[in-house]
């Protein structure tokens, strides 16, 4: 008989909160082997003994678990065998450092739906159902390990039958923490417009009959409250831009399934995957011919849609109502008529609300009600937001999953920008980026930035060496920084806002040698104190050189341009000497616009690629004012996709010796009154082929190899990221563009972490 052999088995990657103990542990008992399993700082420590070709086996089978589990390395080590081994057990959590990675939260697994819709299961219709492959993780854990005691269940004891469940090694929710039910778990409860409870028997029939009788409701999830209303009612969807003061920024909707989808947009199969992914994003689909005659309001003048499928029991329950409560998930492959809008239960531009009284208090006159639950929200988490392979927004379902670094460095805080802020902590080679924080506008939105950094190092248990930020000092991100790192004498790094953007593609495609960089955006401080949005950049790691820049444009009033594109349009014709235009086209206004033109009164310029998009939109009367951020260029967009191809003027710009590219021609044939569609559609082939041919002037003067980095907001118009890639590859050039993270500003603080672990100081 073969002498048995003891190993050692140290597990990193995402392996808590994912059934990965006991999956371990049936691996075991299944191959006659004992030893442990247990959980700790690290991840998963294993010690198992048996027979060798078992063992074997049992290694084999290792590296295939569970759906949600992933294995970033895997340590064996030999041992002596023990003596009198007893069954192989999983074993309490042990200390240690934390390196272990925190599971985002999941949408709810088929398992769990088929428990959800049976009338016989004792978890029929109970909107808590869960397991060791689905729910919530990261918004209800408190610290790591992920245990029971360490998340917002902790207050909730396991009856009988659900302790059986959990202690059941056989069971699919053995240690499953979130493990509830009717008799154990957290509770729906049905509020009015002031937070006072309602009293009624059913809380999701009373939800529903108020949603279709054009109520507002707030409504507890994952990571915080969504604000729901009937998507197909036009008069609701615009009292909720009323009260949300949202203009025009578009919506999100909610479906039952892809069959109820295909009514509003078209998508392909990597679509479809997305959508019904654990993950379960918003995904922007090509709006359908008939949504924005049947949706108005919901996303005015765009050629996309913001479309998302139900992710937590209690969405599936309120379209299992509307359905008439079916048994069994049958109902669940047939289209169903119900749309809501899921938004973002904030005051606009504030944080996500999570907690009961603050939603009470914040959204006192824009709900008409609250839906809510006792379980606590530990961490604000928005919906993630993807376009085709690209995060708009990188939040739910992917935060704090870690990115992998091409190599390790000192711990890392970045802060990121004032825009669309995320953090990023770095331990060894691994980045931890927050969910989406928002534009720092506001103090609700400072005060989340540092409750969402001490959350992030409070999880993670990561003490970081080195602090990053942008390079403007005036960002309340950039402040928080600069305090953070003197309160504990830590070195304070300022990174340009350009060069992040490169640097974070750079760091998440392992790219080790300089690089060229495309940095496409609204706005960031440059070097020289300038407004920079349109840069080609020679990146290496912690350096890099600006090579060129788009022709800066006047911006007549600042940033006041930003929001009223019909201010650059009169900057444009001013500069191309058609002063005599002005009234005509922009009435009395123009004249005082051409007066601090003439006296640079207030006109700062920047090379902006974002205005450059605003400039154009304004010039074909596409825009002349934006309600919100982005809205010209995503009109501009929308209505390039719907005239169709054009050809890009060759003449359309001007590639000077010093890198100045000069879109000035382009616009001047804009400005000769082409038909919008047209225009738009010519405008983002002229730029892509400028940009093509800006990118190979640079690889002849550097000499570096076709190698190109695009970054930057920029590059979420998919119809010019299309185009210039296209005419890239064509030309053999290596692209590398944002995937993990956002290309906008939201993937700052990676790119700042990256630079600052490369820099060398003192």
């Amino acid at each position: 008989m073969t002498a048995p052999q003891r190993r050692a088995i140290q597990i990193s990657g995402q392996v808590q909160g994912v059934g990965f103990r006991p999956f371990v542990y049936r691996l075991a008992v299944a191959r006659r082997l004992s030893g442990f399993v247990r959980n700790d700082g690290a991840g998963v420590t294993i010690e198992i003994q048996g027979a060798p070709a078992a063992l074997d086996d049992f290694l084999h089978a290792l590296r295939q678990p569970p759906p949600l589990a992933r294995i970033d390395a895997l340590g064996i080590s030999e041992l002596t065998p023990h003596q009198l081994e007893p069954a192989f057990v999983i074993a309490a959590s042990g200390a240690g450092a934390v390196s272990a990675d925190i599971t985002p939260d999941t949408a709810v697994c088929d398992d769990c739906l088929a428990e959800l819709f049976d009338p016989g299961d004792r978890r029929y219709r109970y909107p808590f159902v869960n397991c060791t492959n689905c729910g919530p993780r990261y918004t209800i854990t408190a610290a790591l390990p992920y245990d029971r005691p360490n998340t917002s269940m902790a207050g909730f004891v396991l009856c009988r039958v659900c302790a059986r469940e959990y202690h059941d090694p056989s069971d699919r929710r053995f240690h499953a923490q979130p493990n509830a039910c009717p008799v154990c778990g957290p509770r729906l409860s049905l509020r009015d417009a002031t937070g006072v409870p309602v009293d009624v028997d059913d809380v999701i029939a009373a939800a529903l009959e108020r949603l279709l009788a054009g109520e507002i409701l707030a409504i507890k999830g994952l990571g915080g409250f969504h604000l729901v209303c009937d998507a197909q009612n036009a008069a609701t969807v615009a009292r909720l831009r009323q009260r949300k003061q949202r203009d025009a920024k578009p919506f999100a909707v909610m479906a039952a399934n892809l069959a109820s989808l295909a009514r509003w947009v078209e998508g392909d199969e990597t679509d479809w995957r997305r959508l019904t992914s654990p993950q379960r994003p918003i995904v922007l689909l090509r709006q359908g011919p008939d949504s924005d005659r049947s949706l108005p309001g919901i996303a005015p003048g765009l050629a996309h849609l913001g479309v998302m499928l139900p992710y937590t029991p209690l969405h599936y329950l309120l379209f299992h109502q509307a359905a008439g409560r079916s048994a069994g998930t049958a109902w669940l492959t047939q289209p169903q008529p119900l749309l809501l809008v899921m938004t973002s239960a904030n005051p606009g531009g504030e944080p996500l609300v999570i907690d009961d009284d603050e939603a009470t208090r914040r959204l006192q006159g824009i709900a008409d009600g609250f839906v809510t639950h006792n379980r606590a929200i530990l961490a604000r988490c928005e919906d993630s937001v993807v376009t085709g392979h690209i995060f708009i927004r990188r939040a739910r379902g992917h935060t704090p999953q870690a990115i992998r670094l091409p190599r390790a460095g000192p711990s890392t805080l970045a802060l990121g920008g004032y825009l669309k802020n995320t953090l990023c902590l770095t331990r060894d080679d691994r980045a931890y980026l927050s969910p989406h924080i928002g534009s720092l506008d506001n103090a609700a939105t400072c005060r989340a930035l540092e409750e969402a950094m001490a959350h992030l190092q409070d999880i993670l248990r990561i003490a970081p060496e080195r602090v990053a930020r942008d390079l403007h000092p005036d960002f309340p991100s950039s402040r928080l920084a600069a305090a953070y790192a003197a309160e504990r004498n830590l070195p304070c790094i300022a990174v340009q806002h350009h060069h992040a953007h490169i640097a974070a593609i750079a760091a998440e495609h392992g790219l080790r040698e300089p690089v060229l960089g495309l940095a496409l955006d609204g706005v960031g401080l440059g070097t020289d104190g300038g407004i920079w949005g349109g840069e080609l950049l020679w990146v290496d790691g912690a350096h890099f050189e600006r090579l060129g820049h788009l022709r800066p444009l006047p911006l007549p009033g600042g940033d006041r341009a930003a929001r009223e594109p019909w201010r650059l349009a009169v900057a444009v014709l001013h500069l191309l000497g058609r002063n005599a235009e002005l009234d005509r086209r922009f009435g009395a206004r123009a004249m005082v616009i051409q007066h601090m033109l003439e006296r640079r009164i207030n006109t700062p310029e920047t090379s902006s690629a974002g205005r450059l998009f605003d400039a154009a939109a304004a010039l074909l009367g596409v825009r002349e004012t934006n309600d919100h951020e982005g809205q010209a260029a995503m009109e501009l967009e929308a209505l390039a996709h719907r005239h169709g191809l054009e050809r890009p003027l060759a003449e359309g710009f001007v590639l000077h010796d010093d890198g100045v590219l000069d879109p000035l021609p382009l616009l001047a044939t804009l400005a000769e009154g082409m038909e919008p569609g047209q225009g738009a559609a010519c405008f983002h082939a002229t730029l892509a082929l400028a940009l093509s041919e800006w990118l190979r002037w640079a690889r002849d003067r550097t000499g570096l190899q076709q190698e190109v980095a695009l970054g930057g907001g920029c590059f979420l118009n998919r119809l010019l990221s299309t185009q210039l890639q296209t005419r890239l590859e064509t030309a053999g050039w290596r692209v590398s563009t944002a995937r993990q993270a956002p290309p906008n500003d939201g993937g700052l603080s990676l790119g700042q972490a990256w630079v600052a672990m490369l820099a060398k100081l003192g």
